[in-house]
């Protein structure tokens, strides 16, 4: 495992920046595909995967312009501690929908957003209803799932040992 870690370090913010765009997509053909509205905690949950995609963007370049391994781990490490708040944020989601506690989400904002039509508005749904569930596992408790593997895949890569490149004697 260790090697596979040692291997993705020179790239990781890469495949980070292709798991966020990836899981973002398809939060995106679920709403517009599969017509399932999102509630606040869900777009809360969206915005992790944006900033944690931006700052992979701009991670990636400066372990370009900055070559030095520590600058690559620090990157890895900042975006398991990105993944870990989204994964935190999705299992609080699915402790709302589970109704084992009660979520202030009109705190996110209103429940009736107006359209660009002056006359039309969409309703955003409860955060504590479950929209969708494969296996028996909600949205949010995929992207968990995901948001976790995706953490314990960064803080791995960053704590790998130094690369073995070929030549090298």
């Amino acid at each position: 495992m260790s090697a596979l870690a040692s291997r993705m370090l020179p790239f990781w913010a890469l495949v980070a920046l292709a798991a966020c765009a990836a899981i973002l997509s398809a939060a995106h053909l679920f709403e517009r595909v599969g017509d399932l509205a999102p509630c606040a905690l869900c777009y809360k949950q969206r915005q992790v995967y944006w900033g944690a995609g931006a700052f992979a963007l701009v991670g990636f370049a400066g372990t370009l312009v900055f070559r030095q391994i520590a600058v690559k781990r620090a990157v890895a490490a900042l975006l398991g501690v990105a993944f870990l708040i989204g994964a935190i944020v999705a299992m609080y989601h699915v402790a709302v929908e589970q109704k084992w506690i009660v979520a202030q989400c009109d705190l996110f904002g209103p429940r009736e957003i107006p359209a660009f039509d002056a006359q039309a508005t969409f309703d955003i749904p409860a955060c504590d209803e479950v929209q969708w569930a494969f296996l028996g596992v909600s949205m949010a408790g995929w992207n968990g799932l995901i948001s976790a593997a995706l953490a314990a895949a960064s803080f791995l890569v960053a704590a790998a040992p130094r690369p073995v490149i070929e030549g090298d004697a």
